[in-house]
């Protein structure tokens, strides 16, 4: 089993995730909901740490709770955590092994805190060190660029956050999202087409904003560990303060646009570096006007809530290093330099 594999089997981990974490996430919810608690104090790395940035947003716009993102080496190398005051500790981990992530869940214990682990490793260290934990429950993950375990992730975040709301209505949407992947998935041999064009591509930019601020951070990702390109994510807000003057004509900026609230920010700023830099614009959107305004489009499911994009756009963006790796002529499977399991001090 390998990358491409871990890609399609999405839908039936997202299915498979609802289905038997539903009701424990759901008792969560209602006991969190009861307890003294003021922010959200979050710690991650690589990928993980993505699935935090939609946790800032999902939380903060559904449940009116801060989030503050926490800087590891503060606890397991300067030894100096901060005072944290009624706040839930959360870790997020595929591998629950790192030993910064649980330094961070151990001094939250040790002031007092609760403290929660989101992982596909229920027996991990991270678990062994939290009150709650929820298994994500993605299955084996042998390929090195995580897919689906980050889907999961995100599946869980939106979880929470209508269990902490108490308004099931919204599950229904989170129920619609594996049909919605699959849909996603049928557009392969088409996203493989679009990806050899890119195969000379040395550097390029990757922006996004709100829930998709995160979608911009994991695509970027996943094209520096799989292709070696210069991707540089942005959200298109910081682009527009010193980083836009890097663009010339034919550079390659990477848009994630959906329809929502930050819709018509991302295709003004697009629509300005088409004109007048005359860019190389590849998007992914549910907006004919977006999709028109490509050089490349993949296109997203129509009725696709904002809320819940990031769980579905970051699919078709994982394709895309899928194919563009092969078309470079790199190895899907070994990355250089790179192990599944990666713990930082």
């Amino acid at each position: 089993m390998g990358l491409r594999d871990e890609i399609f089997e999405q839908p039936a981990a997202i299915r498979r995730l609802i289905e038997t974490q539903w009701p424990t996430i759901r008792d969560l919810g209602r006991e969190l909901r009861s307890m003294d608690i003021d922010y959200v104090y979050l710690t991650a790395r690589g990928t993980s740490d993505h699935a935090g940035f939609y946790a800032k947003y999902l939380w903060g716009a559904y449940n009116r709770w801060p989030i503050a993102l926490a800087a590891p080496s503060l606890f397991s190398v300067y030894r100096r955590p901060p005072q944290l005051t009624r706040a839930l500790v959360i870790g997020i981990s595929q591998s629950g092994q790192s030993p910064d992530i649980i330094s961070v869940m151990e001094e939250g214990r040790r002031q007092g805190l609760p403290t929660l682990a989101i992982t596909n490793a229920p027996d991990s260290p991270l678990a062994r060190v939290s009150d709650w934990v929820i298994d994500i429950c993605a299955g084996p993950e042998r390929a090195v660029a995580a897919t689906k375990s980050y889907t999961a992730q995100l599946m869980t975040i939106a979880m929470l956050s209508v269990a902490l709301e108490g308004d099931e209505e919204r599950l229904t949407e989170l129920r619609r999202v594996p049909d919605a992947i699959a849909a996603v998935l049928e557009q392969d041999s088409e996203i493989r087409l679009l990806a050899e064009r890119y195969r000379y591509m040395s550097q390029c930019v990757v922006l996004g904003r709100g829930y998709n601020y995160a979608t911009a951070y994991e695509w970027a990702l996943k094209l520096k560990e799989l292709t070696y390109v210069v991707a540089v994510p942005y959200s298109s807000a910081d682009f527009q303060h010193g980083p836009v003057a890097m663009v010339f004509e034919g550079f390659p900026v990477f848009v994630v646009m959906p329809k929502g609230a930050v819709f018509d920010q991302l295709y003004g700023l697009a629509t300005r570096l088409k004109r007048e830099q005359r860019v190389e614009l590849l998007v992914l959107s549910n907006a004919e006007q977006a999709l028109d305004l490509a050089n490349r489009a993949i296109e997203l499911p129509a009725d696709l809530a904002e809320w819940v994009s990031p769980i579905v756009a970051i699919v078709p963006g994982q394709l895309v290093c899928y194919h563009l790796t092969r078309a470079k002529g790199f190895d899907t499977e070994a990355p250089r330099m790179l192990s599944k399991v990666t713990k930082t001090e």
